[in-house]
């Protein structure tokens, strides 16, 4: 496998992508994916420096041509049990603002991104994930978000986007009483995509990934950025703004390469054009 941790990535800031704190990142040009890999043992704590660091990688797999897909996953038992709370106290109110901004990097992104959740699942780990569009939670994942534990609320978008999917009902819930939801019940409410056994999230994720970049590149962006962005849209607009992503995606070669592989009974090979 070619796959490689000491990874050319470019970015604007590119000193933030030096000395990355608590996580990697690896590439794997053949299967065209790429793993931000947390990794500070035994929880898996997100500190206030990996938050932006973790926007910029997001940015730079972004503008990255070997990588289709894109997974958030952590090594150990735990995918992470949240952010530094000492951070908090030391961060100025300007850098604590940021913060939604940097956590939602894998919903900016034009590529498909799967978070990869098992055993706690907390606070910025777990918003972290809801901001990817995909979540895979395993038989140990327990989401959550404490922050009233600490006098506090999420603060990186974690009930927004939790209200968005699962009503307001449950996410006071969540919120309100710092509940913790296994991964069964988190699947049930459709906060996860799947929920299967430790031991499978490895070939589970991998799935995925090969399923996702069998599609076009260019019909993947275009829908992901048409659901964000038609989210919060009435029902007319969505379905004309729709409209016009579905005429432009016509004139594509890889909806040409599509329809052509459908007549000729052969697997397409789209080139995201």
């Amino acid at each position: 496998m070619d796959m490689t941790r000491a990874f050319a990535l470019t970015h604007p800031d590119q000193q933030r992508l030096q000395d990355l704190d608590g996580f990697f990142v690896e590439i794997d040009p053949t299967r065209e994916r790429a793993d931000i890999v947390l990794h500070r043992p035994p929880y898996n704590v997100i500190s206030m420096a990996a938050r932006d660091q973790l926007r910029a990688v997001f940015e730079a797999l972004d503008a990255d041509d070997r990588v289709r897909v894109i997974v958030v996953r952590a090594l150990g038992g735990h995918f992470s049990s949240g952010g530094d709370i000492k951070g908090f106290l030391e961060a100025s109110p300007e850098h604590v603002s940021e913060l939604a901004w940097n956590v939602a990097a894998p919903a900016r992104c034009s590529k498909p991104v799967i978070a990869a959740n098992q055993g706690y699942c907390f606070g910025v780990g777990f918003e972290l994930s809801l901001a990817c569009d995909f979540r895979i939670a395993t038989h140990t994942t327990e989401y959550a978000l404490p922050e009233q534990k600490l006098g506090q609320i999420p603060g990186s978008g974690g009930s927004a986007r939790l209200q968005k999917m699962v009503g307001v009902g449950r996410t006071k819930d969540i919120v309100m009483r710092s509940r913790r939801i296994p991964g069964l019940q988190a699947y049930d409410w459709g906060i996860a995509v799947d929920c299967v056994a430790d031991s499978d999230l490895t070939a589970v994720t991998d799935a995925l990934v090969d399923e996702l970049r069998a599609f076009s590149p260019l019909a993947q962006r275009t829908a992901k950025k048409l659901l964000n962005d038609t989210e919060d849209a009435p029902l007319s607009i969505a379905i004309e703004l729709e409209g016009h992503c579905y005429s432009r995606l016509r004139s594509s070669d890889d909806f040409r390469e599509g329809v052509e592989a459908f007549h000729g009974k052969r697997k397409p090979a789209f080139r995201g054009s």
